[in-house]
C-alpha cells in the first residue's frame, strides 16, 4: 500500500516512464508522416473527441468497481484485525479452572491459552500466504516489485516458516498438507474447544460464544477467497483496455493535422502534447487494473504483512510475552 503523502516522481519515471517514452516514439512517427507529407488525411476532431468522452466514463466506471473491491478487501481484514483480538480476549478471560472440579496447574491453564491463540497467529499467515497465490488474471509481471517491498512475499517459503514457530510438529505437517491449510486450522481450534468442555474448562455458554467467533473468522475469509477468486468482470477489463488502445491510435491523426494548420513548428509541439494527452489515459487504465486485485502481493494491495503483525503483537501480549517481533515499517514509501 503506498503511504507516501507526495508523489515521488522520480519513481513515479521509473515505474510508468516507459509508456510515456512509447507513446512519444509512436506520436512522433506520426508527425514525421505528416511533416514529409507521407500522409494528408485527417480524422475530424468531433468524432474522436466523443470516443476520448465515452472512453473516460467507461475507464472511470471501472476504476469505481476496483476501489470497491479494494476497499472491500480492507473492511474484511479490519474485520478480521477486530475479530482476532476478540478471539485472544475470550481465550484469556474463559479458559479457566471455574468450573473444574479438579483444577489444573496455573502453568496447563497457560499452556492451553498460547496454543489456542499461537494457532490463530497461523491461522491469519496461512490465509494471508493463500491470498498470495497469483491467479491467471493477475498481473504476475510485476513480481519483481514483490522481491523489491516487503518481505515473504513471493512464495509461500517464510509463511510456512512462521507456521513451524505457532504449531507443533506434528500439527503443523498435518494442516500444511490440506488443500486449505487456513480452513483445517480453524477446524483444528473447533476440535480443540470441543476437547476443552469436555474437560471443564469451557461451560456450554463459552463454548457456544467462542464457536460462533470461529464461524465469524470462516465468514471473513470466505469473503477475502471471494475477492481473490472471482475477478473483475473480465470483459469490463478487456474491453476498457481495447477502448483505450482505440483512443490513443486515433489520437494523433485528429491533433497532429489540427495543430499543424498552426504552422510546420505547431507539429512538434503536438508530440509532447498528444503523448501527455494519452498517457493520462493509459495510466487510468492501468491504475484500475492494479486496484482491481487487492492480494497481489504488489505495492498497491492491502498491506496484509503489516496487519498479520499488528494481530501478532496484540494477541502474544494477551500473554504476557515480552519478547515480540517488530511492527512491519514502511519502505520507500510503501507498506506490505
Amino acid at each position: 500500500m503506498l503511504i507516501s503523502r507526495d508523489i515521488n516522481y522520480v519513481a513515479l519515471f521509473k515505474v510508468r516512464g516507459k509508456h510515456m517514452l512509447w507513446l512519444l516514439a509512436f506520436m512522433g512517427a506520426i508527425a514525421l508522416l505528416y511533416y514529409f507529407d507521407l500522409i494528408d488525411f485527417e480524422i475530424p476532431w468531433l468524432p474522436v473527441s466523443v470516443i476520448g468522452t465515452a472512453v473516460a466514463f467507461y475507464v472511470g466506471f471501472k476504476n469505481n468497481q476496483a476501489y470497491d473491491r479494494m476497499w472491500e478487501a480492507r473492511k474484511v481484514w479490519g474485520g478480521i484485525i477486530n475479530n482476532s483480538r476478540t478471539w485472544g480476549m475470550m481465550v484469556d478471560g474463559y479458559i479457566s479452572n471455574l468450573f473444574v472440579e479438579q483444577p489444573l496447574r496455573v502453568e496447563a491453564i497457560h499452556e492451553t491459552k498460547k496454543r489456542l491463540i499461537y494457532r490463530h497467529i497461523a491461522w491469519i499467515y496461512a490465509h494471508r500466504s493463500q491470498l498470495l497465490v497469483p491467479t491467471v488474471w493477475e498481473n504476475t509481471s510485476q513480481i519483481k516489485e514483490r522481491k523489491k517491498f516487503g518481505l515473504g512475499l513471493v512464495d509461500d517459503e517464510f509463511t510456512r516458516t512462521e507456521l513451524k514457530l505457532f504449531l507443533p510438529e506434528a500439527e503443523h505437517d498435518r494442516l500444511v498438507a490440506y488443500v486449505n491449510t487456513a480452513t483445517q486450522i480453524i477446524n483444528e481450534q473447533s476440535r480443540d474447544l470441543r476437547n476443552l468442555r469436555e474437560l471443564g474448562l469451557l461451560d456450554d455458554f463459552r463454548h457456544v460464544e467462542m464457536k460462533n467467533l470461529l464461524g465469524k473468522l470462516y465468514d471473513l475469509q470466505g469473503k477475502n477467497e471471494r475477492i481473490k477468486k472471482f475477478p473483475l468482470p473480465r470483459q469490463y477489463a478487456h474491453m476498457s483496455r481495447i477502448f483505450v488502445a482505440v483512443f490513443v491510435f486515433l489520437l494523433p491523426f485528429s491533433m497532429i493535422p489540427e495543430l499543424a494548420k498552426l504552422g510546420d513548428w505547431a507539429i512538434w509541439i503536438s508530440i509532447p502534447l498528444c503523448a501527455l494527452i494519452a498517457w493520462v489515459y493509459v495510466m487510468m487504465e492501468i491504475v484500475g487494473e492494479n486496484t482491481a486485485n487487492p492480494f497481489q502481493g504488489l505495492v498497491y494491495d492491502i498491506p496484509m504483512m503489516a496487519l498479520c503483525r499488528t494481530i501478532e503483537i496484540d494477541l502474544r501480549e494477551m500473554l504476557g510475552e515480552k519478547d515480540l517481533p517488530p511492527t512491519i515499517q514502511a519502505k520507500n514509501g510503501v507498506l506490505m
